[in-house]
Parts: C-alpha cells; structure tokens; sequence
C-alpha cells in the first residue's frame, strides 16, 4: 500500500469518528476521501479485508467495551491451556531483551543503528534495527523522518546511525505481514528502560492481536494494581511501536484514548486487527 493510501484511509475514519450519529453513506465518506465510491470501496476492501461499512462496527465504543469484556477470558484461556510466555500468546512471535544498566549508562556507545523508511499498512514507519534485535518502530507523520529520528538520537546518544533502507526492508515486510507471523524465528527486540517499564511492554506482548487490556489490567498483570499512571507512562514511552502493542491497551470506558502516532491510526490499526484476527461472525 502507497502512503497516500493510508492517509485516505486515515481521513475517512476521522471523517466517519466526526459523523457517526448520522451515519454518512460510502459515497459521503468516499468523496472525503478524494475518491469515487468504487474506488474507494476498492481500497478499503483491500486494505483492510472488509468492507467500510462492516470496518466501521470495529470503530464504535460499544465494539471497544465488548473487546474489554472478551479479552481477560481469552487471555485467561490461554494461560489454562499452558501458553504461559508471551511468545507463545502473541502471532507475530517477538522476544523482548533489555539492555544492561551498563549499556544504559553508556548509551549505545560502541552500537550501530541502521534504519530505514518504509510503506505500511498503517502510512509510512522507520524501522531501526541493531545485530542485537529492532530498536524502534515510528509511524511517520506526513512522511517526515526527523521527529522519530530525533527520538532515536535521544534513546541511544552515542550510538552510530546510519540510514540503510536494504537492511531493514525484510524485517519491515515481515512485521506488517500476517501470513508470516506464525512459522518464522521468534523477533528480537532491544530496548532500552526501567525494569518496570520493560514488565509492562513485556506484558503488552502477550496481548494477542484482535484483543484488548485497560491499564488497570497491566498494572495488575505487572504486579502493581496501584501504578496505574505509571502503567499509562510506561506505554506512552513505548519504543518500538505495533510490536509492542500499546495500540491494545484503551480506557475502561471503552474509550480508545491516546496514541503517540495519531488516535485515528490507534484506531485504525485495532479495527484492522479485529478484521484480520476475530471471527467475523461475531460482529
């Protein structure tokens, strides 16, 4: 998918979040978009595998409250049947390693970071990498690099960057391929943070995709019930987006809530989910 894609798409569902009591029909929503309503349907249906109309039951609070009912039973299942590591929970299998507190004082000295700019599903990302495992994962906004390249220069101040796109294409393709997610090495990730926030974005990854978590949930799976804010921060301080899924975690009113990269992207990146991993009989 081209980025222009993404951000029809993006601009759709803002257009649809502002005017869901009247329900606009798709041709309504497609002229939003800039497309014709056969056009558009085309590549919504495309992008997300489902149509606007039926992507959209994936948008309301009800479907989002519904999702925080279902959720603890599902991960409660899985726990009973012995899936216990957060590998084995999650599709898209990922290992989470942190660095040492020596590595952190030091800052990435000695470490070199490739990165590169990619398409996805979800509008343009950078994706870092290191030999020890991915680093980050930005969603771009209006395709500029610099804010999350920024970020990268904060988190790893002595580190080496250096842009090389080739480097870092396969693991972009495979991060946003479903078909791939199941029967491929388990991913690395190497991150840098405190040993709470790196038990909360460990718990964020047995988070399967098509499911949800309040941040009472986390703080209570972190062994924590009272850190709620810190919960919220530890999410907000995410490094390396989609894999760790700080998209999963919403408000316990069924509101969606913030996202670093964009609510609408939030949004969009659940609902997809839900169209590729729930059973659509249950929409």
């Amino acid at each position: 998918m081209q980025p222009a894609d993404y951000a029809r798409i993006e601009k759709a569902i803002l257009y649809l979040e502002k005017n869901f009591r009247r329900q606009p029909g798709l041709g309504e929503v497609a002229r939003t978009a800039g497309l014709s309503e056969y056009h558009f349907h085309r590549l919504f249906t495309r992008w997300a595998g489902i149509s606007p109309k039926r992507f959209l039951q994936f948008l309301t609070a009800e479907y989002a409250r519904r999702l925080l009912r279902e959720s603890p039973n599902v991960l409660d299942a899985a726990y009973e049947a012995g899936l216990s590591g957060p590998g084995r929970l999650h599709d898209l299998i990922v290992n989470i390693y942190a660095v040492t507190p020596g590595e952190l004082k030091e800052e990435g000295a000695g470490l070199t970071i490739r990165y590169g700019v990619h398409s996805s599903p979800f509008g343009e990302c950078i994706v870092a990498v290191t030999e020890r495992g991915v680093c980050g994962l930005s969603f771009l906004s209006a395709g500029r690099a610099d804010e999350a390249l920024r970020d990268l220069r904060n988190r790893w101040g002595r580190a080496t960057l250096r842009e090389n796109p080739r480097a870092t294409k396969a693991i972009a393709d495979r991060i946003f391929d479903p078909s791939r997610w199941r029967d491929t090495p388990p991913l690395a990730l190497f991150v840098q943070g405190t040993n709470f926030q790196v038990k909360v974005w460990e718990a964020l990854v047995r988070i399967p995709p098509g499911c949800a978590l309040t941040y009472e949930n986390i703080a209570v799976g972190v062994g924590s019930p009272r850190a709620v804010r810190a919960v919220g921060s530890a999410v907000a301080r995410n490094p390396v987006g989609f894999l760790i899924p700080c998209h999963r975690v919403l408000r316990k009113t069924g509101a969606f809530g913030d996202y670093h990269w964009g609510a609408a992207r939030k949004k969009a990146i659940l609902a997809w989910e839900a169209a590729k991993f729930r059973d659509p009989s249950e929409t």
